[in-house]
């Protein structure tokens, strides 16, 4: 059976981080793939700075010499405020019936579930399993304690916390931010992309 990791974001742009965010957790958790998973643009709360096709372009070039690394596009094409993690964990599992998926996220979303913020967060808790990673300041063993919908789904094997080095924050944000102020982020993201930003005038 093979390890097969879920890793969502708006990878808007992708960067350095994100990478070795997953090459780190594939290596440490014995994943066979990491599929990444662009968010839908089609949100309420949230909206992407560029075109899905451009975040879709970036994550391939990225993630084309990486044979452990996939796309898939299944959240873009859908409107936001339709998706649950719930939903998208199920549509994995029947596309990879002889692997164990997993839901890769930062404390700080373990946090919101066991809080009770997300739609169908309890569902999601009892039917998956989690890699978790450190985010400053967060216990990850104390958000599952004190959370009824964390601690009573937990056998033992739902969260893979990873609580050593993996709390680098170079944030998308902060790259659009430089880029829209003329800054120089080239090395915080693949030399690729850094070209096609530059080319396309995104984040101007």
């Amino acid at each position: 059976m093979g390890k097969i990791g879920i890793y969502g974001s708006s990878f808007d742009p992708i960067t350095n981080v994100h990478l070795w965010t997953a090459s780190t957790v594939a290596h440490r958790c014995k994943l066979d793939k990491v599929i990444f998973l662009p968010c839908s643009s089609k949100r309420r709360d949230k909206t992407m700075e560029t075109a899905d096709e451009h975040r879709i372009k970036m994550v391939n070039m990225a993630i084309e010499n990486n044979d452990k690394f996939a796309l898939d596009e299944y959240e873009m094409k859908q409107d936001g405020w339709e998706i649950y993690t719930y939903h998208t964990m199920n549509y994995f599992k029947k596309l990879f019936p002889d692997n164990q998926v997993y839901f890769i996220m930062g404390a700080d979303l373990l946090v919101d579930i066991g809080r009770g913020m997300w739609t169908k967060g309890e569902e999601l808790i009892a039917e998956n399993r989690f890699i978790v990673m450190a985010r400053n300041g967060i216990d990850m063993l104390t958000t599952i304690s004190r959370s009824p919908i964390l601690r009573n789904h937990d056998d033992g094997n739902t969260f893979h916390l990873l609580d050593k080095g993996l709390a680098m924050e170079i944030s998308s944000t902060y790259i659009r931010e430089e880029f829209g102020m003329g800054g120089e982020p080239r090395y915080l993201l693949p030399e690729k992309c850094y070209e096609y930003i530059k080319q396309n005038k995104l984040y101007q």
